[in-house]
């Protein structure tokens, strides 16, 4: 005899789902392996809140778009999610298409919770629908240039390409570091091949060099340019924006690809829902999980205890952010109005500047910390 499904069950079946957007980079030119992070962790954390009923009974629901590391194809995304229904925003590891994205969903009036970008000027104007985990690209890369110089470097080269990304990360440096002592010089790689960087770098007397360019190429054609150079051999390089976080660099560079100094959004030690999350989605990618796969499971974390303690109601939005109080893989998430970021911003996720280890590349070693 079947057993008739009970009040909340019948309630879930017959109700329809509650929809996020996500946007996230999963063809090129975006990120691809980032963006399969970033899902992944999204994917997990959907799944958990609808193995405890999802929210007020109804499954929660990703409605996944590659952005492809387009600006207008994420602003797009964001206009074909609204008129499905969302009831708000996650995702994006690249800031450009990030700011996009944000840009439209505060024109639409929906909330927008950006997992991983980092520009500060994510939005041109304050707004209410719009909120972010990640640090700003300030806060960042200033921790980074304060590790360059407590490791003795301040004469800094940066290989940069033309974007809104790079050059506000060139500026944060130059204006951080020069008070200190420290000189930037700049390596227009719109100009160079990667092997001309090395004669660039001998006649700089740069003792570091820091990639600020897009990741596979020319990112890791200059790195092994700069490794053949004997000239060179004792210059480090550093990548502050992370590209040596996921497995594809060191499957590109091999040893080549170790003690390059990048920025990560880690605690020293996880908590224990940290660890948790950590053993299934280790089990899910077949290989460590990054930062941005955490910062994705916070995302539906956060949405989640949103939509059950506000709903999907867009004019309550101005009441959201300022009273979340989540425990996420990396601490407790609050947000708050941060002077210079025009999101309701965590304040602050941890910072880490680490590196593969050359004697173990698969193993990250902690070079400094906020």
């Amino acid at each position: 005899m079947n057993t008739p499904p009970s009040a909340s069950e019948a309630e879930r079946t017959d109700s329809s789902s509650v929809k996020i957007g996500a946007l996230v980079p999963l063809t090129r030119p975006g990120w691809v392996e980032a963006g399969q992070h970033l899902l992944a962790g999204l994917e997990l954390a959907v799944r958990e809140v609808n193995d405890v009923g999802g929210i007020a009974g109804r499954p929660l629901e990703l409605v996944v778009r590659d952005t492809a590391a387009d600006p207008q194809r994420a602003a797009a995304a964001v206009d074909e999610l609204a008129r499905l229904g969302v009831v708000a925003l996650a995702g994006e590891y690249h800031s450009v298409v990030a700011r996009a994205a944000a840009a439209r969903a505060n024109a639409l009036g929906l909330r927008f919770l950006c997992s991983s970008a980092v520009l500060d000027a994510l939005t041109e104007e304050p707004t209410e629908w719009v909120a972010r985990l990640a640090p700003p690209q300030s806060r960042g890369w200033q921790i980074y240039a304060d590790f360059l110089l407590s490791s003795g470097h301040s004469r800094i080269a940066v290989a940069s390409q033309p974007s809104v990304y790079w050059s506000s990360g060139t500026r944060i440096l130059r204006d951080y570091l020069a008070p200190r002592g420290g000189t930037v010089i700049e390596l227009d790689m719109s100009a160079l091949a990667p092997a001309a960087v090395c004669d660039e770098l001998v006649d700089s007397r740069a003792t570091a060099l820091l990639l600020l360019v897009g990741h596979p190429e020319p990112a890791v054609s200059i790195v092994k340019s700069v490794r053949r150079d004997q000239r060179l051999a004792e210059i480090m390089i550093g990548a502050p924006a992370g590209q040596p976080e996921f497995a594809e660099w060191a499957t590109l560079l091999g040893d080549s690809g170790a003690a390059i100094p990048f920025l990560r959004y880690l605690p020293e030690r996880l908590s224990s829902l940290g660890a948790r999350v950590e053993t299934v989605l280790r089990e899910r990618l077949a290989e460590a999980p990054s930062f941005v796969a955490f910062e994705g499971y916070d995302t539906v974390a956060v949405l989640a205890d949103v939509l059950r303690s506000h709903g999907a109601d867009r004019a309550r939005t101005a009441e959201t952010w300022p009273r979340v109080a989540v425990e996420g893989t990396r601490g407790q998430i609050r947000f708050s109005r941060t002077p210079g970021i025009s999101v309701w911003q965590w304040a602050w996720a941890p910072i880490q500047v680490v590196d593969r280890d050359p004697a173990e590349p698969d193993r990250f070693r902690i070079l400094h910390a906020s």
